[in-house]
């Protein structure tokens, strides 16, 4: 009978001895504000890191043996919470790297923690400037496109000799970005466009008659082609805009691109042009063939959105970084994603080595006349080529 336990014994340590040997698993800390107006960003980001780690791994959710762990963490858009939030995924969690987030604010506030616990935080879909720039460390790499990136991409479809220009955008570090990226964006393209008025609303404005007059008034007797620029995350001011007539003083708007939801509203304003970061109809490639295809079978036929490129790209990254890195050591992860390219829906992206900014290609849209429905909203005037956005390095680093 004890020689029968031994035996019995002997072989449960046998059978446990692969779960031994296997390696910790890969953990990824998400971070994204998926309670208040930015939730749909948040909802889209998640599923679209998801999907992003389900190709690159074909599946398996592993990398060099290592299963893949995602942690999720809501920080509500609160600065305060994404901090709290990063410091426990690093901390308590024990993450090899973090992802995020949805507010500008909010991801400034994450920068000097992946700093002070000598991590990996990849910024997605987070756009202002200072992330990349002032506020940057090494530990920082943005997949998301940045304010200057985005104002480059307008500023090239507004070269026209005799332009005026004013703005309307959200005061916060997003839209006072985006308005001084625009000016720079400007004369980066050689444009003779100028800025003749600058205005801020408050992030929850809904009535906009007051910022419209002040910006009509600047504009009605300027002898040139007239637009209004507009920079605004969430809830967006365009059809109120069209609501008080800005023709009647020959004035355009330039609503840059936005989710599809949002665009849906613009379908009474054909020929409407600007430049947007990713829309999934331009993109001609497997990655992005792939998560159309994917992304509509399992939404009732909807197509992938705005962020769901982002998070894809984002996981995209994480993979390709780990497979050149060997491993998730963090100095060893920076110097294989550094100049590292990767393949994402939109084609190639580049992490430039100056500032771990992903480099990457725009689109010149405009709205097609007659849109059969509320997904297929545009046509392609140009693929924007990531060496026409002539990007400044802006750290101090």
């Amino acid at each position: 009978m004890l020689r029968r336990s031994i035996l019995v014994a002997a072989a449960g340590a046998a059978l446990a001895l692969p779960a031994a040997a296997q390696q910790p698993p890969i953990k990824i800390a998400l971070i994204y504000g998926k309670t208040g107006p930015l939730e749909a960003y948040a909802r889209q980001t998640e599923a679209g890191f998801m999907l992003g780690l389900e190709y690159a791994t074909k599946g398996t959710m592993e990398v060099n043996g290592r299963k893949i762990q995602v942690i999720l963490k809501d920080d509500q858009l609160k600065p305060d919470l994404a901090k709290a939030a990063l410091e426990q995924a690093y901390g308590d969690d024990k993450v090899d790297i973090a992802v995020g987030t949805s507010s500008s604010a909010a991801a400034l506030a994450m920068l000097p923690v992946a700093e002070e616990y000598k991590k990996v935080l990849i910024v997605e879909p987070a756009v202002a400037d200072q992330i990349t720039g002032e506020k940057w460390n090494r530990y920082i790499f943005r997949t998301a496109r940045n304010s200057t990136q985005d104002a480059l991409a307008a500023a090239a479809t507004l070269k026209d000799e005799n332009i005026c220009l004013a703005t309307l955008a959200q005061d916060y570090a997003f839209g006072r970005d985006g308005v001084a990226s625009m000016k720079d964006a400007l004369t980066a393209v050689g444009s003779k466009a100028k800025i003749v008025h600058e205005e801020y609303a408050p992030q929850q404005t809904t009535d906009f008659t007051a910022p419209a007059q002040r910006i009509f008034d600047a504009l009605k007797d300027k002898q040139c082609r007239k637009i209004v620029v507009v920079v605004w995350a969430g809830a967006h001011p365009l059809p109120k805009l069209m609501d008080l007539k800005p023709e009647r003083f020959g004035i355009e708007i330039a609503p840059g691109g936005n989710i599809l939801p949002v665009m849906a509203g613009w379908k009474q304003f054909p020929g409407l042009e600007g430049a947007i970061y990713y829309y999934w109809g331009f993109p001609k490639n497997p990655v992005n063939d792939w998560l159309v295809a994917e992304y509509k079978k399992r939404n009732n036929g909807t197509p992938p959105d705005f962020f769901v490129a982002g998070g894809m790209a984002a996981a995209l990254a994480i993979v390709e970084g780990v497979k050149k890195a060997g491993g998730t050591d963090t100095e060893k992860l920076i110097a294989a994603m550094e100049g590292m390219s990767f393949d994402t829906p939109k084609g190639k992206m580049t992490f430039r080595k100056e500032d771990h900014q992903a480099l990457q290609l725009m689109y010149h849209w405009r709205m097609k006349k007659d849109p059969p429905d509320s997904f297929d909203l545009l046509e392609l005037v140009r693929e924007i080529p990531a060496d026409e956005l002539k990007l400044p390095v802006k750290n101090k680093r």
